[in-house]
């Protein structure tokens, strides 16, 4: 089967992690960039090139709906500002172009719903860029989840994402811009840790959720602050409560916990894995004994390990989610469940923001 063609419309950072994916993937070739400086794709290619080569060099457009339109591509790759994939996506679509958009995935969740409704009318696959539910061991996480005795029935889940960035960032991003980036760091970094949430519970939306603006910022021209710092709670059927936390002003963590009624699961790496030729996860099943005068806490804790790489091979995240979306995309048969749950953490996204920004800090979601 001939590989999938990929054009990226833009030349966005994270465009060379992913054009080394594609590389590594087995079943996609990158053919073409767009950026609105011809020059810029040229030189993003060059460099792309050097350092990760395809056979043939990809074509360089200065317009991004040329792109879309070519005949030499399949599929694309949206990694635009925020506020500027809706109109993309959806002529993605009408172009009969399979679309793996960037998180956030749009402005609002109805927004969402009508790029995957153009998506849908055109036959074509929708997917954001969420990595680590590509991996071997978010599966193996959902076993251990599900045997009964690790932590037993879920009650809890928290995790948080952040990095500390410096005053030159802050000036200069787009993410603080809010005409490009409303949702800030919760967009930003909060995105993947609503989704681990939702993933642990199987998909149910929660009833109810209350957040905070801890601090907000803006760069010079954006219309108005955004959060660059934000903590959240929710609520979800059968009394599992989960909360985050995302910021750009905290030293790198990304952590999650899940802790049920026999015990806890601990990843400490959970969107970015560490370098290295394996992932992992802890398991802890503390003992809490009293005997006369001797209070004790006996750590019963095992390392679950998975043979996959952190970054950078054929099977890291990013080369396995180029994969299985070429895979479905190749098979002509798209998969709904992507596209669902891109609007399921949307719409989660979506409330946590109004919440924080509500007087009672506090939303109702129902269904």
């Amino acid at each position: 089967m001939a590989p999938l063609r990929w054009g990226f419309i833009s030349t966005a950072q994270i465009g060379h992690k992913n054009w080394q994916a594609i590389r590594k993937s087995g079943n996609g070739i990158v053919t073409a960039i767009s950026s609105r400086d011809q020059q810029r794709a040229n030189d993003f290619i060059d460099e792309c090139q050097r350092l990760c080569p395809f056979e043939e060099r990809p074509q360089a457009f200065d317009n991004y709906l040329e792109l879309i339109h070519s005949d030499s591509v399949d599929a694309v790759y949206i990694p635009l500002p925020t506020g500027l994939r809706k109109q993309y996506v959806i002529a993605a679509a009408e172009a009969k172009k399979h679309v793996m958009c960037e998180k956030p995935c749009a402005a609002s969740a109805s927004d969402v719903q009508e790029m995957i409704a153009a998506c849908r009318a055109n036959g074509v696959q929708f997917m954001d860029g969420v990595m680590y539910m590509h991996t071997q061991r978010l599966e193996e996480l959902r076993r251990t989840l599900n045997d009964g005795t690790s932590i037993g029935k879920l009650k809890r889940i928290a995790c948080q994402f952040s990095f500390c960035a410096d005053e030159e960032w802050f000036a200069s991003d787009i993410r603080l811009d809010s005409s490009l980036e409303p949702q800030g760091c919760l967009g930003d970094l909060g995105w993947y840790c609503i989704r681990f949430a939702l993933w642990a519970v199987n998909w149910q939306m929660p009833q109810r959720i209350t957040a905070n603006i801890l601090t907000e910022r803006q760069r010079d021209g954006s219309p108005g602050p955004v959060p660059v710092e934000f903590s959240a709670e929710l609520l979800f059927p059968g009394d599992v409560s989960a909360s985050f936390y995302c910021s750009f002003i905290t030293h790198h963590q990304q952590w999650a916990n899940l802790s049920g009624d026999r015990g806890y699961v601990h990843v400490n790496d959970f969107v970015l894995p560490y370098v290295g030729d394996e992932t992992s996860f802890e398991v802890s099943n503390a003992d809490f004994i009293m005997d006369g005068c001797d209070f004790s806490m006996i750590d019963h804790r095992r390392r679950v390990t998975i043979a996959e790489s952190g970054n950078s091979t054929e099977n890291s995240e990013e080369t396995n989610l180029f994969r299985n979306f070429s895979q479905l995309a190749l098979g002509g048969q798209p998969d709904e469940h992507w596209a669902e749950i891109s609007l399921k953490t949307q719409q989660v996204m979506d409330a946590c923001l109004e919440a924080a920004r509500s007087q009672s800090q506090t939303v109702e979601l129902v269904g």
